[in-house]
């Protein structure tokens, strides 16, 4: 079991504690519901796990067309009129699927599924069977779990779920990882091979701080998970290149214009400078020149990472219902606790 842990282990970031809960309770037979917010690495993990058992993970979303003939099964309707209901032209759903296969069913935002659907499990949980009307009995595989997840913070079009689902699972609450765990998530999804080391470090730090400072603002609801961070940090590498060849087709319009004006001595001494500049002292920002083009490269970079917020998370955060602002709006108060109070908040006087 701990060699089974350790290899799983490999193939995630962070979440430890979670993984030996959920192995253990699929190991021991159970089915398990796992509740938290979106983006904390819930199929990840699940993922890892049937990959290690090498069995399938059978993934059904829950919402409101989820029919229990839709995760069970129903019977092909051309070949019934032809055959008559028979076995043979029954079509298995997800559920069946799993059954047969001995996978992990899993259920995501699972109390948006009708309750008629969520009891057709009842049966197939507690007995590991389930008799398919005019198609026989089927049995379960010994590695079949159901695993379902929802987000407890969510209640707009879902159900609440019976007792009797609930007395038939294992529950575990999943939250957001701490900083550095989100940091090593973002580099790990969101590459920019191209971009300095050092602007790379501090894109994924400020990515990551400004994510998780939307799950802590007092007009927001619900803030964004990991991928907000993830999405930000690569948008803002894109919008990272296309400033530099625009700023590098700049220079060299301005080059040839000073290379073709009146006067040639000019031309060449202004030509000289900027050459200068170009090739003076980087910056941790990976910007060149002196203090002035320094001030406004960090002016630059930190609008990018704006306008990426804007892209990555504006969609991704829940405002309350009480406040009169829009989410860029809100956006921006977090730009500016990042970048401008908090920053002289630490400076010395």
């Amino acid at each position: 079991m701990k060699a089974i842990r350790d290899r799983i282990r490999a193939r995630i970031v962070g979440r430890e504690r979670e993984l030996t809960l959920v192995l253990a309770a699929v190991a021991a037979g159970r089915d398990i519901l796992l509740e938290g917010p979106p983006g904390t690495s819930k199929t990840t993990l699940l993922k890892a796990i049937t990959a290690e058992w090498d069995i399938p993970l059978v993934f059904v979303e829950g919402n409101a067309d989820l029919t229990p003939s839709k995760l069970v099964g129903h019977h092909n309707p051309a070949r019934v009129l032809r055959e008559d209901y028979t076995p043979d032209n029954f079509t298995d759903g997800p559920l069946l699927e799993a059954m047969r296969a001995g996978g992990f069913l899993y259920i995501e935002e699972f109390n948006r599924a009708p309750e008629d659907t969520l009891n057709t499990l009842l049966t197939a949980m507690a007995d590991r069977r389930i008799a398919v009307p005019r198609a026989g009995q089927v049995e379960a595989a010994p590695t079949f779990r159901v695993i379902a997840s929802m987000n407890p913070y969510d209640n707009i079009g879902t159900t609440r779920l019976s007792t009797s689902v609930h007395d038939r699972f294992c529950r575990l609450s999943i939250g957001y990882q701490d900083e550095h765990a989100e940091r090593d998530i973002v580099a790990l999804r969101a590459p920019l091979p191209d971009c300095p080391p050092a602007v790379y470090r501090r894109l994924v730090a400020d990515a990551v701080a400004v994510t998780r400072a939307t799950r802590a603002h007092e007009d927001i609801r619900q803030g964004s998970s990991v991928r907000g961070a993830i999405d930000l940090t690569l948008i803002a590498g894109e919008l990272r290149t296309l400033d530099l060849q625009s700023t590098a087709m700049e220079r060299t319009r301005d080059s040839a214009e000073l290379a073709h004006g009146s006067d040639p001595e000019q031309a060449v001494t202004e030509g000289g400078k900027e050459n200068a500049g170009r090739n003076g002292s980087q910056g941790d920002n990976g910007s060149q020149g002196d203090n002035g083009d320094q001030g406004d490269n960090e002016k630059q970079y930190r609008e990018t990472v704006y306008d990426a917020m804007v892209v990555a998370l504006s969609g991704r955060i829940f405002l309350d219902e009480t406040v009169d602002l829009s989410p860029e709006q809100v956006l921006r108060q977090i730009w500016e606790d990042h970048f401008i109070l908090d920053p002289a908040a630490a400076s010395p006087g």
